[in-house]
């Protein structure tokens, strides 16, 4: 199923729409980036004359799953920014609420280029495949992985990927870092000390590029714990473009089970 017939569905009009959201779940509930993009897809088409996507506050309060009632709100909109809050009910109730920032572009006032990639890993075509045949139904259905660091299993609670859509052709830039940014397990997963469940319960994020591109596709995406204990962590989230640019920032909270 294409991310595009995901989102075909989303009106201007919003009201309770089903999705066809079958190889994009994650156990009950949509995928957090796909769930995400719903709520972005529903705010930019409900509002079609919006500026461009800066930064995103997503709560992830319950499973979306294929039924959803999307809500859009313009809490504020002054000269150059735009505040949007959308809701996803489902059964009525919030299943997920967005908090997105919308802003022109202005004269700069101040400039200060973000890092390169540090180590670099290598280009993707260089490096093994990741999670083939294995991971959550989503990643299998809808991404390539590609390793992008030496160490596997446990070790320091970071995690790197190469990763890219496999249907890549029919997302606007700023849409396919909404659904790429939040795919990686949590870096705290090398800490775990025995398998179990994980779940995001929240996202923000950045965008340094809302019109951001890259070579074939390819993302480098790494996710890292800065403090684990008492069944959370707490996740920085960064996204570099296929010559190592920055393009996304974000954190995350995530509850570790098991």
């Amino acid at each position: 199923m294409s991310i595009k017939a995901l989102l075909a569905p989303i009106g201007a009009e919003t009201g309770r729409v089903t999705l066809p959201a079958d190889e994009w779940l994650q156990g009950r509930t949509l995928y957090g980036g796909a769930s995400a993009l719903v709520a972005y897809t529903a705010a930019v088409r409900a509002l079609p004359d919006l500026p461009p996507l800066r930064s995103a506050q997503v709560a992830f309060v319950a499973p979306v799953g294929d039924k959803v009632e999307p809500k859009v709100e313009v809490v504020r909109r002054g000269r150059n920014v735009a505040q949007v809050r959308c809701d996803l009910l489902v059964g009525g109730v919030v299943a997920l609420t967005a908090f997105f920032l919308f802003g022109t572009e202005r004269e700069a006032n101040a400039k200060h280029p973000a890092s390169k990639v540090e180590p670099w890993p290598g280009p993707p075509e260089d490096m093994d495949v990741a999670m083939h045949g294995g991971g959550p139904a989503f990643i299998q259905n809808n991404f390539e992985l590609r390793r992008a660091q030496k160490t596997q299993g446990a070790g320091p609670p970071v995690v790197r990927r190469w990763i890219r859509l496999k249907d890549r052709k029919t997302l606007d830039p700023t849409s396919t870092l909404v659904l790429v940014g939040d795919t990686l397990p949590p870096g705290a997963m090398r800490a775990m000390e025995r398998q179990g469940p994980i779940s995001s319960i929240n996202w923000s994020f950045n965008l340094l590029d809302p019109d951001a591109e890259t070579r074939d596709g390819w993302w480098l995406a790494e996710t890292a714990s800065d403090h684990a204990d008492g069944g959370y962590s707490s996740e920085r989230l960064r996204l570099w473009n296929a010559d190592g640019n920055l393009v996304m920032t974000g954190q995350q909270c995530v509850a570790i089970f098991g």
